[in-house]
C-alpha cells in the first residue's frame, strides 16, 4: 500500500476549513461590532437630542445629527413630541462586508413619565 502524501493532501484540506472558519468568524464579528457601534450612536443621539429639547426640533435634531456624524453614522429619522426624542441610525459597515445592508439602530430619550 503506497500513501505518498495524503497527509500532505489531508492537512491543506483541514487547513483550507480552518481558515474559511476563521473568515466567517472575523466577519460575523465585524458585523456584530458594526451593530454595536450603531446602537451607540443611536443612543447617544438621543441623549443629546433630548437634553436639546427644550430648543424645539430644528436644534435637537441638529445635535443629534452632529453626534452621529461624529460617530461615522447618518441620522435617518429624528422626531421630537413633547420633549421625548426618537431617532434612528444607520451605522457603516467595515469594507469586508462592502455591499451588504447597513446595521441600523432606533432609540428615544427623555423625561421620566409621571
Amino acid at each position: 500500500m503506497n500513501d505518498r502524501g495524503s497527509a500532505t493532501v489531508l492537512a491543506a484540506v483541514l487547513s483550507l476549513v480552518v481558515l474559511v472558519l476563521l473568515w466567517w468568524l472575523v466577519q460575523l464579528g465585524a458585523a456584530t461590532v458594526a451593530r454595536h457601534r450603531a446602537e451607540g450612536a443611536a443612543d447617544l443621539a438621543a441623549l443629546a437630542a433630548a437634553s436639546h429639547a427644550i430648543g424645539g426640533r430644528e436644534l435637537a435634531c441638529a445635535q443629534a445629527g452632529r453626534v452621529t456624524s461624529g460617530m461615522r453614522a447618518e441620522l435617518v429619522a429624528c422626531t421630537l413630541t413633547g420633549r421625548e426624542v426618537r431617532v434612528e441610525v444607520t451605522g457603516e459597515l467595515p469594507g469586508l462586508l462592502a455591499g451588504r445592508r447597513p446595521p441600523s439602530a432606533r432609540a428615544r430619550a427623555g423625561p421620566l413619565a409621571g
